[in-house]
């Protein structure tokens, strides 16, 4: 398959087959497979060297167990590979800054095209030996390894195999040993433009997944259940060949003396209910696609008899959301870090009288993945460590987030639970597929 063949694949939204025939094409598994390939050898080509330079570490060292993987290595597996082979070793050299890459396998076989074997155990049987020999030889003045105590992304080097290679290593290469974490998470989030664009297919699908599902051919109201409407979502995923990273969440916030707890949710699914007319309905679920993911929540409602539309106060509290969206990601600027733009965003929306919390993540090969974190729903004063780490650009984030507004018509607070996805340019952060920007009417 031609680059030129690939490119009309996922900028066109053409219609795969009747039953399908509301989604872009989602491709076979064999053109998923050639285009990851193609993906991972652009990365290696144009986003790696920079993060290199960027880091300063000359040479990485990533070493995976088979079914222990490191969550980096699986990123540079081939399409083919579900997972390491016995004890797979890769070694990535940059001579000088902004040089290309030499990358070796210190392994039996070639770890696909870009990972070329370095190892004959004819000759040298210890494999940690040869891997030892071959840092030798290529002399770095760094040696990078994914160990760090903020990001686990980053942490996946096991304790073994790290005492296997400082007692295979001299004590001169010893001391060279460095937390390859800024490397690593600068890998893990930086995007390509084919990825980019791959994004606007992927969450392009997501909404079109919640909207089939918040609607009558997925809900019958007083009748189907808020698990009813989770297995629909699931199955439905299932049925285009697609992935779900987390189980779905689906819950109902009514007119009745119950409270929402927001908080509850958190640590807690949802008890499940009966989907009536009246009911607000909030869906969260992410999908994977082409090694990428997704994470999205979105709100509707179910039209009680004689409802032409939805209620005024449900409007304006939708409103607010939005708000509180647009409070964050007005403080999206290249070098910010997490906490500085949490803290920054609370209180702006604070002070226009809103009542927001924030727990934004990136997005990327993760669903919760590598980057600045910006508060979790526990933590809205900060979050050391990966809080503290700056923002960068051609990165994706999740805009997650809620509003607590009081319902004077329901005389009870509820809360507006919005998730969508956000690419950051270095200039300016975009709605990938843009926002939900008002509430989905479920009429009978």
């Amino acid at each position: 398959m031609n680059n030129k063949f690939l490119l009309v694949l996922l900028v066109s939204f053409l219609f795969a087959n009747s039953s399908l025939a509301q989604y872009p094409e989602i491709l076979s598994l064999e053109d998923q497979a050639k285009l990851e390939d193609e993906i991972l050898k652009e990365r290696f080509e144009t986003v790696l060297p920079e993060i290199m330079g960027r880091s300063g570490i000359d040479m990485w060292v990533i070493i995976s167990s088979e079914y222990n993987e490191d969550p980096v290595i699986k990123t540079m597996l081939p399409s083919t590979w579900m997972a390491a082979r016995r004890t797979t070793m890769l070694l990535i050299y940059q001579p000088e800054k902004g040089a290309k890459l030499q990358a070796h396998a210190v392994a039996r076989y070639d770890v696909g095209e870009i990972f070329k074997r370095a190892w004959n155990p004819d000759e040298q049987p210890d494999q940690w030996k040869r891997l030892a020999a071959l840092i030798a030889e290529k002399n770095p003045k760094k040696i990078g390894l994914n160990m760090s105590k903020d990001f686990s992304h980053a942490d996946g080097l096991v304790k073994s195999e790290y005492d296997l290679l400082m007692n295979a290593l001299s004590k001169s290469q010893q001391k060279k040993v460095v937390s390859a974490e800024k490397l690593a998470v600068g890998w893990l989030e930086t995007r390509t433009e084919r990825e980019r664009v791959i994004y606007e297919q992927l969450c392009n699908i997501a909404h079109k997944i919640i909207a089939k599902g918040f609607s009558l051919e997925a809900i019958t109201p007083g009748v189907s259940t808020t698990d009813d409407l989770v297995w629909w979502y699931r199955q439905e995923i299932n049925s285009l060949g697609l992935k779900t990273w987390f189980h779905p969440t689906v819950d109902v916030q009514r007119a009745d003396p119950e409270n929402f707890d927001h908080l509850r949710s958190f640590s807690k699914r949802p008890d499940q209910q009966i989907i009536q007319p009246g009911d607000l309905l909030h869906v969260d679920f992410g999908i994977t696609y082409l090694r990428l993911n997704t994470d999205t929540q979105q709100h509707a409602y179910v039209l009680k008899p004689g409802e032409e539309r939805i209620p005024t106060y449900l409007v304006k509290a939708f409103e607010e959301g939005k708000k509180v969206q647009d409070h964050l990601t007005n403080q999206f600027k290249t070098g910010r870090t997490g906490n500085e733009m949490l803290l920054s965003a609370l209180e702006e929306a604070k002070e226009a009288g809103l009542k927001p919390t924030i727990y934004t993540h990136p997005i990327g090969y993760h669903g919760h993945a590598a980057g600045p974190t910006i508060g979790m729903w526990d933590s809205q004063g900060g979050v050391p460590g990966s809080g503290d780490y700056p923002l960068y650009p051609n990165t994706a984030y999740s805009i997650e987030l809620n509003a607590a507004v009081f319902i004077q018509e329901w005389n009870k607070e509820i809360r507006i639970m919005l998730e969508e996805e956000a690419f950051f340019d270095g200039e300016e952060i975009y709605y990938i597929d843009g926002r939900q920007e008002e509430i989905y009417a479920i009429s009978r």
